[in-house]
């Protein structure tokens, strides 16, 4: 019965835990808009150009790794802070070259 009672996780590091995970709702919240925001831009581009924008395209792929790594981290599945209390993390994929349509 005793082990059981030390495994228990302090009410106060859920707590601390809970407001971090809040806070990186509001992140994620902020970063739909980003990606939204970014695949119009993405598309105006490719309309205008008939060319996608590479930088654009590298930081929409950092956008994704970063927002895997909150959703993460606010399910419970990952310890790891995200962003800005540690390291932004790296792209977890490479683009797929050649994009196709259709």
């Amino acid at each position: 019965m005793d082990m059981i009672e030390e495994a228990k996780t302090p009410r106060r590091q859920i707590g601390i835990r809970f407001l971090y995970t809040l806070l990186y709702l509001i992140v994620l919240e902020v970063l739909k808009v980003v990606v939204q925001i970014s695949v119009i831009l993405q598309f105006i581009y490719l309309l205008i150009t008939q060319k996608y924008s590479e930088p654009l395209r590298n930081f929409s792929n950092k956008l994704a790794a970063y927002a895997y790594r909150v959703v993460r981290y606010a399910t419970l599945n990952e310890n790891f802070r995200p962003f800005p209390f540690n390291d932004f993390p790296p792209e977890m994929e490479k683009p797929e070259d050649p994009v196709q349509f259709g």
